[in-house]
Parts: C-alpha cells; structure tokens; sequence
C-alpha cells in the first residue's frame, strides 16, 4: 500500500511501535480484521466486540505471515512488530485518511435515510462506463466498514464510490473526515434512526455533517423533490445541483411509465441533453436514484449516452428488491433493512405482482418514540393497497397488523410475535403463482424466510 510503512502508520494513528528499527520502512500490503483472512505483509487490526476479542487471534496472524499489528494492550517483549494504540477503531480511521490522501483518486460520498445503496450501486454502474471504479461492498458503510473499504482502494482505480451510513450526531463527521468528497450525494431525508436522531430535523443535521468536509472544489448533488434538501441554497461557495421531476432543476426526468416487476422507464433530461431509458429495477424510487447517477456522471465529464448505458446494466443486489423465482412463485427479497418510507414503496411496487400479492412484513427498527405510530401508519398503508394477504412478524408488527385490518377487515392478516414461530408455517402461507414480498429491518433475520420459501441458501444469518 503505497507510503505506508510501519513508521508513517505508527506516526498517522499517535500510536507507539515496539519492534525491530528494520522494518520501520517496510511498507503493508493490505489491512484486515478478519484473522481468516490475513495475507502476507498485511496489517492486522484487532477489534474488541461484544463476543470476540481479536487481541486473541494476534500469535495466530503473526505466524501467518502478517508484518505489523495493532494492539490496544502492552504484549510485552514479541517475535514481532506492533504498534501499541488507544483506540484500534480511532486507529484504523486515521490510517483509511491518511491512505486516501496517498491516491488522491477522486471521491463520490453517499449517503440519505433511504436508497442510498442502490444509489451507489447506480452511480458505480454509470461510472464504470468510462472508469475503473471502486465502490462500498456489503454494509461497509460505517465507522470500520468505510475504511475497511478504503483500504482496498488501489493505484489502478479512478474514482471511488463510498456509501455512508450513520446512526447517531457526529458520526458523519467522523466518515466524511475520511471521504472527504469531490461529489456529496444525499438521496433524502426520512424517518430513520430516530432514536439518537429524534426527528427529521436531526436526521438532516447529521446527514449534511457531510458537506463540511468536502473538497473545496467539490460538488453537491441533492433531490431537490425532498421538502427538507431543497433549502440547501449552498455550502462554504458551492450551490448544490438538484435532481428530480420538476423541469426547473438542471437534472430531471419526464414521462415516467411502470414495467410491473421488470423495472420502470423515463425520459432524462440533463446537460441540455434528453434521452429515454429503461431502469431494470422497478419503483419511482429507482427514477430518483438514476437521476443521481446521471449528476454524477455529467460531474465526471460524461455524456447522456454512456451515462444511460451504465443504468440500464444495472443489477439488483441480494436483500434489495431482489425478484427471485423458484417452483412458480415469485419473491421478491428486501429484506435488508426497513423504514416506514421504504416499506411503503416496496407495497406499491408488490401490486404490479401477478396472482395472489403476499406481503411478509416484519419490525422496523430505530424509529424512536414513534416506533408504534409510524408501524400503524404503514398498517393502514398497507390496506389501502391492492394486496391479498399480509403476515406480520415482531412485536411492533402487532401494531402494523392491528391497524392494517382496521382499515380494511376483507383483508387477510395475521401475526406472529417471533419470526421462530412463523418460519415453520411459511411455506403454507404461499402457493405456486404467489408474488411474494419479504421486507424487515435486518435484525429480523428475515433472509431465513427467503431461503425458506427459494429452497435456497441465498442469505448467512449470524
């Protein structure tokens, strides 16, 4: 990894090395936590968790071959190099910094309540007609899994497209310090993480943390269809570009038509360009993420027609409005995370199903003191939509399933308080021909249902 030695690391992340003076300009090869998967040469981070300690896999990676470790603890007199830390986490942040100062490769920086994956997977697409891109794999869009993602960053790659998701106040500040982006995108501003948030308003202070750590050159793309982005008027001199439907915004789209399941097409008007295209993943939604992919790709000098040709190449992701068929069923497999807003949207993507519209919903985590309130709202939502039967799992799904025949009692539903006692029965919950809808927060497990229903092993639960 280019210029860092054990002596530029120990310098970069305050730490104090204990080792030979020899090796103190031997530069690493790569970054891990996971003793599994250690490489020659690499640096090894051990993270203290709830369960494991990995100052415990320290002797067994050493002998493996890595050259250097971090270490929270004394260890004391040692075959080999370390450097002793504070923080392995803190650490781990400043060296990701530090490193992507080093490459000077370009930054795109994503983040919104919702879509925000999908958006980067657009952008990356759109991106990659033209240059060799990396982007956030998985959920490393956080405190570790951003710089983890830095760190695969290599001298070959042009751009980088980082995914950024937070929790809590500060903690944007914390990744973009990192990112510190030529390109903000921000997809909106929804009811999410609530709890340390309170409300909209904090969502929206703690996703623009943000925009303070942007290149002074930068640019800031924002859906300007959003009641809370579009009074960004600017930030530090650089006026934001808007995206949406309204025709006064420099990126915005028209003549929008549903395909059902098999996505949803537009025409795109941009750069005093306009072009139709066909997105292959179905949802209004998926209209906004393509118009940030196509900001993006304008930002990066490339016409309307590689910037469409890399939208329409587009692929789903595992979890993610995934549509799986198996024994004549359809699944549609969204179980990665939930929010009010995206549960909706996934309920009126499920009436372009065929047959019998089966919604499987589960909890829907850190919605703070309105976590019963907001499961009522989607209840309702959901009897109002052209569905034959919803199952609800989790505690606060009662509520989602209480109001959901409330407002319309000719609808099927029931609900189960565990996911334990309703896997069993979900395979006689549906029948070949059914559209079946799996949407829950990630801590749900909800991917055991969808390998339940595929007969498949597509989902890993811990």
């Amino acid at each position: 990894m280019k210029h860092m030695t054990l002596q530029r690391i120990a310098e970069v992340c305050r730490g104090v090395y204990y080792g030979s003076e020899e090796l103190l300009d031997k530069e690493i090869s790569s970054v891990t936590t996971d003793s599994r998967k250690v490489e020659r040469g690499a640096l090894f981070v051990p993270i203290v968790g709830v369960h494991v300690d990995g100052h415990s896999f320290i002797d067994q990676v050493m002998d493996q071959g890595a050259l250097v470790t971090l270490s929270e603890r004394e260890l004391g007199p040692q075959p080999y190099p370390y450097i002793r830390v504070m923080s392995c986490l803190r650490a781990v942040r400043y060296i990701a910094e530090e490193y992507l100062k080093e490459l000077k490769i370009p930054v795109v920086g994503v983040t919104g309540s919702v879509g925000k994956t999908s958006t980067k997977e657009v952008i990356a697409a759109v991106l990659a007609r033209k240059f060799r891109v990396l982007k956030t794999k998985g959920n490393h869009n956080n405190e570790l899994g951003l710089p983890l993602t830095v760190f695969s960053l290599k001298e070959e790659h042009e751009i980088a497209v980082l995914e950024m998701g937070i929790s809590n106040f500060g903690e944007m500040s914390r990744l973009a310090r990192i990112a510190r982006p030529d390109v903000a995108v921000i997809t909106n501003i929804g009811w999410c993480h609530l709890e340390n948030l309170r409300s909209r308003e904090g969502v929206f202070q703690a996703k623009t943390e943000l925009l303070d750590w942007m290149k002074p050159e930068g640019r800031i793309i924002l859906n300007g269809d959003d009641d809370m982005l579009c009074r960004v008027q600017g930030h530090k001199g650089i006026k934001p570009v808007f995206f949406g439907l309204n025709p006064e915004f420099p990126v915005w789209a028209d003549h929008v038509e549903g395909l059902g399941l098999e996505g949803i097409r537009c025409r795109i008007h941009a750069g005093g360009q306009e072009r139709e295209t066909t997105i292959p993943l179905p949802g209004q939604h998926m209209v906004y993420n393509a118009l940030a992919g196509v900001a993006v790709g304008l930002a990066f000098g490339m016409d309307l027609k590689e910037i469409c040709s890399g939208i329409e190449g587009l692929q789903a992701l595992g979890g993610r409005f995934n549509i799986l068929t198996c024994g004549g069923m359809t699944v549609v497999d969204d179980c990665y995370n939930a929010s009010p807003v995206s549960v909706k949207a996934s309920l009126e993507m499920l009436q372009d199903g065929s047959g019998r519209r089966v919604a499987i919903l589960g909890d829907m985590g850190e919605l703070g003191d309105d976590e019963v309130e907001l499961h009522e709202e989607v209840g309702r939502f959901a009897g109002m939509q052209k569905i034959e039967a919803l199952y609800a799992v989790g505690p606060l799904c009662r509520y989602l399933a209480e109001a959901a025949r409330r407002e319309n009692p000719g609808l099927l539903v029931e609900h189960y308080n565990t996911l334990r006692e309703f896997l069993p029965l979900v395979s006689g919950k549906t029948k070949p021909g059914d559209t079946v809808l799996v949407k829950a927060s990630h801590f749900m497990e909800f991917g055991q249902i969808v390998d339940r229903l595929t007969g498949k092993k597509t989902h890993v639960e811990k």
